[in-house]
């Protein structure tokens, strides 16, 4: 009997050991995975964090309705420049590529977005 009391220690120790490797190799990949965490790209932005950001845009950026089917970004650019420093100018199109007759404009502040309205009803083209 005193024979399978040695092999159950040392089968035991095995254990043992396997176990405080596996507890290593988990801590190890804790760790990897918190250096990563801490460098996680925007594309891994919370939905909070994207929504926010895009509700900061909306705050910065004005509707410009019956825009001429001619009209180019560059052209409303120019014409909005003074207004404030322009980040973007959206003309939406169809899926055909036509312009809808309407745009966005995003603005770097959202003071732009006051001053523009004295523009309102004036016409671009």
């Amino acid at each position: 009997a005193m024979a399978d009391l040695g092999a159950v220690d040392e089968e035991f120790e095995a254990m043992k050991s396997k176990l405080e490797e596996m507890e290593q190799e988990a801590e190890k990949l804790k760790k990897m995975q918190d250096e990563v965490g801490d460098h996680v790209p925007d594309s891994e932005q919370t939905a909070e964090q994207q929504q926010a950001a895009s509700d900061e845009i909306d705050m910065r950026s004005i509707y410009v309705g019956n825009v001429d089917y001619s009209a180019t970004p560059e052209e409303l650019h120019e014409h909005f420049h003074h207004v404030g420093t322009v980040n973007r100018v959206t003309i939406l199109c169809d899926k055909f590529r036509n312009p809808k007759g309407y745009a966005y404009i995003e603005f770097a502040e959202k003071e732009a977005v006051e001053t523009s309205l004295s523009l309102n009803e004036l016409v671009f083209k």
